[in-house]
């Protein structure tokens, strides 16, 4: 066997971790950026907003305010805390749907976690229909519909609450869930480590399908928005691309689905404010 000397073993050492290094730049998915086009004070824009044909939904932890689409005036406006027995306390994410907004419901930061789908009338805002997971794999953090399933995620953080010693379910823990009709788990999937090291320590607050095919993500507080697709093989969401957005801080995300435009919906929650957000069109990244 051939030896090798010290300074041989250094400089293959070097040259390893170099092609390491090199192969992780270029594994990281390509950048795109949006460009917000518009902005409607609006004080609800603290969890995430919605959109419909007409008007925009932005969604706090126990309100809802229905908006114009364009002037962004307040048109109607639906208040869980006026209800003094309302079980409802920390609303997230929310879809548009045949005249109804669904949104995801949680406990957070109660434990054990547990999880709701609401739904309103959105012709009066009035509350008509619950479904409970109870304890299951997380905090449910947003919904969406595509290809006749239910989508959604459930959150886990590496965030130690108040009165907890060990991190409110690790943030690796966190899962995209496709449900049937009666939102039943059909198929779950985690997501790259690289996107968990930014989410970290919070979790992924955001999701919608895009008319191109790509899921887009969004987490608790950096201003990109992750573009996925399901795997051909595996557990593991493919991370594609990452969309750049400065004046963005994550939280629940909204593609317009009632024209052709590229037009994404979002929140910046420190200044209660709905964005309209021009996307870029990406390529074929598959």
């Amino acid at each position: 066997m051939r030896r090798v000397s010290i300074k041989q073993f250094t400089i293959l050492a070097i040259h390893g971790l170099c092609l390491l290094a090199a192969t992780s730049v270029s594994a990281q998915p390509p950048e795109f950026d949006g460009k917000i086009v518009k902005q409607f004070d609006a004080d609800n824009a603290y969890q995430a907003v919605a959109v419909g044909q007409d008007a925009f939904y932005a969604i706090s932890n126990v309100r809802l305010a229905r908006h114009d689409k364009d002037t962004g005036r307040v048109l109607q406006q639906w208040d869980g805390s006026s209800q003094l027995s309302s079980p409802l306390s920390h609303l997230d994410s929310g879809v548009v749907l045949d005249g109804k907004l669904y949104s995801a419901h949680s406990n957070y930061p109660g434990w054990p976690m547990t999880s709701t789908v609401e739904v309103w009338d959105i012709a009066n805002m009035q509350h008509i229909e619950t479904h409970s997971f109870g304890v299951m794999l997380g905090s449910f953090t947003w919904l969406d519909r595509h290809n006749d399933s239910w989508w959604g995620a459930f959150a886990n953080y590496d965030i130690v609450q108040r009165g907890m010693t060990e991190p409110y379910g690790g943030t690796r823990n966190t899962v995209v869930v496709q449900f049937d009709d009666d939102f039943e788990v059909l198929q779950s999937w985690s997501l790259p480590a690289g996107i968990l090291r930014r989410m970290s320590p919070m979790s992924n607050s955001g999701g919608s399908w895009g008319s191109d095919g790509y899921l887009y993500l969004s987490g608790h507080d950096d201003p990109e928005i992750y573009v996925m697709a399901l795997p051909e093989a595996g557990s593991e969401l493919d991370w594609l691309a990452t969309v750049r957005l400065p004046g963005l801080n994550g939280q629940g995300i909204a593609w317009d689905r009632s024209n052709d435009e590229n037009t994404l919906w979002a929140i910046l929650r420190s200044t209660r404010q709905v964005l309209k957000i021009e996307m870029p069109v990406l390529p074929n990244l598959k």
